[in-house]
């Protein structure tokens, strides 16, 4: 028994110095995330730290893909920053609408920062309490075109939409109403959609505002007259079949709640 009391005495040393340790330790992580204003989870343990699949579509100039394959736009920063301040890193995943729905559905994407209240996504989401921005879908016509009275005007009409882009239900029966008898032109961008529509190849065009007014502004063309269709909410939207997803949202709506109340500037271009 006395033989082994040297043992015993180094093991409590060693567990004395532990705890002087960890103690110092948790001070320094604290300080360092202070400083850099990170969650201090995340300076403790960077390697556990969990990586959110986030998707989005182009949507220029508020998220898009630029030259090097990286997420860009005051959304995606935004998104960035909010993740960050919930303890999570972020990697982005530019997908065509179809293909991002899809993935919420099945739970391969764990975030979208889009609109709010697709029906489509409703069983398979969760939402975000924040309005990140407001988007509106527009009705345009060239200068001089009467406006129409919706939606009896509109029979026979040519249509030019962005490829891709899904509606809401009542903009969906507006497109399906056979009585209408729509021609719909689709196109893949918003510039070709704009020139389209310059050219006198489609009646109206339907697209959102914010991109529009980029794209105009490329084609230095006059501002076009237009008719508001709906008005968009974009919140954080977090797929159900990610692991913890009650958790995610709660944790990005805590963040965005916390840097607001520190004064951060969060506002994004809106309508």
């Amino acid at each position: 028994m006395a033989h082994g009391q040297p043992g015993i005495g180094c093991a409590c040393l060693l567990e004395q110095r532990k705890a002087a340790i960890d103690p110092l330790k948790a001070f320094i992580y604290l300080a360092l995330a202070s400083l850099l204003g990170l969650p201090a989870a995340v300076l403790a343990n960077p390697v556990s730290q969990r990586v959110l699949n986030v998707g989005y579509y182009e949507f220029a100039p508020a998220i898009y893909t630029d030259a090097q394959g990286m997420a860009r736009g005051e959304l995606a920063e935004l998104t960035r920053r909010v993740a960050r301040q919930a303890g999570y890193g972020v990697r982005f995943r530019g997908l065509p609408g179809a293909r991002l729905y899809a993935a919420l559905e099945n739970g391969s994407i764990d975030l979208w920062p889009g609109a709010q209240g697709k029906p489509e996504l409703a069983t398979h989401t969760l939402e975000g309490r924040h309005t990140l921005s407001q988007i509106n879908l527009n009705l345009y016509r060239l200068a001089g075109t009467p406006a129409p009275r919706l939606p009896d005007d509109l029979a026979g009409k040519s249509l030019i939409l962005i490829g891709g882009y899904s509606y809401w239900p009542k903009v969906n029966a507006l497109l399906d109403d056979p009585g209408l008898d729509l021609r719909l032109l689709r196109t893949s961008n918003h510039l070709s959609a704009l020139e389209m529509l310059q050219r006198n190849r489609g009646d109206y065009l339907l697209d959102y505002q914010i991109p529009v007014e980029q794209a105009r502004q490329r084609l230095r063309m006059e501002a076009l007259p237009y008719q508001r269709l709906a008005q968009v909410p974009i919140h954080f939207i977090v797929s159900r079949h990610a692991r913890d997803a009650a958790t995610i949202v709660t944790a990005l709506d805590d963040a965005y709640e916390a840097l607001r109340v520190a004064g951060e500037d969060l506002s994004l271009p809106s309508d």
